[in-house]
């Protein structure tokens, strides 16, 4: 829809939020944004609202960018306790786990609101150059309805799913690799550089070899290698999602174990893996809160 003037609203502008709401500002919305922190973040070409109640009460279509689904939930909560809400669809791209997904879909949906989730990936640098990977769910017409507002977000979208909370899933599953990824990427060059090990040289070799991955190939190189560590997601996030993501596979599995039709073994679908990721992330937040990610070298490193 680039070009048009429609209005879309946007709640949550931290690194991700303010660099998706420019998006939406270049690609030629009106853009209404709000966040909790003030006005400070409200990025430039857009207009500041108040609140939330605002926020819905002026754009047909409010984007959510929040930090996780306790916030997405009151979020949404507040949109739908606004009488005069011109608000008909929510997009939240936020990483709130399936169950929340699915919570917020159900109560917006009782009082007329569609909603499509629709987390994204690929960094902040991703979504100032509209290479983040945007993955939705959602009913034929509440996708339908959004979808300029999609194209204003990212060059690269995939619809996977018809129902909220398939594309956390799919983000759920795209986190753990990633968290598994840089953290046994920490410790494989940790060990490599104690052997003597150049860790450019290591990188060199690993990203033409087997072991390469986002890590070897971009984080390492771009982040660890040259000390920045500035990538833009925190250890807290990662954490709190790869915890979604263990939080997920459990509740299937009880689901599983349940059913009539089930095996029942009790650890046919069992996380082992997860676990020990989910293990690593919780000591390095606790032990750095609020770190950029990829200082999970470091702490690898010294541990």
């Amino acid at each position: 829809m680039a070009g048009t003037r429609a209005t879309v609203g946007f709640v949550g502008l931290g690194s991700m939020g303010g660099a998706l709401a420019a998006s939406l500002v270049a690609a030629g919305f009106d853009v209404v944004a709000h966040d909790a922190a003030g006005p400070d973040r409200v990025p430039v070409g857009a207009v500041g609202a108040a609140d939330v109640a605002e926020v819905a009460g002026r754009a047909d279509t409010v984007v959510f960018s929040l930090p996780d689904g306790a916030v997405s939930e009151q979020v949404a909560g507040e949109i739908v306790a606004l009488a005069g809400r011109r608000a008909a669809y929510v997009v939240d791209t936020s990483t709130v786990g399936v169950a929340a997904a699915r919570r917020i879909a159900g109560r917006l949906a009782g009082a007329g609101v569609g909603y499509v989730d629709a987390p994204v990936s690929g960094g902040v640098a991703g979504a100032r150059a509209r290479t983040i990977a945007v993955m939705f769910a959602g009913s034929d017409a509440d996708c339908a309805a959004v979808t300029p507002v999609l194209a204003g977000l990212s060059d690269r979208r995939t619809r996977v799913g018809d129902e909220p909370g398939l594309a956390q899933a799919l983000k759920l599953a795209n986190n753990f690799l990633s968290a598994t990824a840089l953290a046994a990427t920490s410790e494989a060059i940790a060990f490599g550089t104690a052997a003597g090990l150049d860790m450019a040289t290591m990188l060199d070799v690993l990203n033409g070899a087997s072991g390469r991955s986002s890590a070897t190939g971009d984080k390492f190189p771009n982040h660890v290698l040259t000390e920045r560590y500035a990538a833009g997601f925190t250890n807290s996030l990662m954490a709190k999602d790869v915890a979604l993501y263990l939080a997920a596979v459990q509740e299937r599995d009880g689901a599983v174990r349940s059913s009539p039709n089930s095996p029942n073994s009790p650890n046919s679908r069992d996380s082992r893996i997860g676990a020990v990721t989910a293990s690593v992330w919780e000591r390095f937040a606790a032990a750095a809160p609020g770190a950029d990610f990829t200082r999970i070298y470091p702490f690898v490193k010294g541990t």
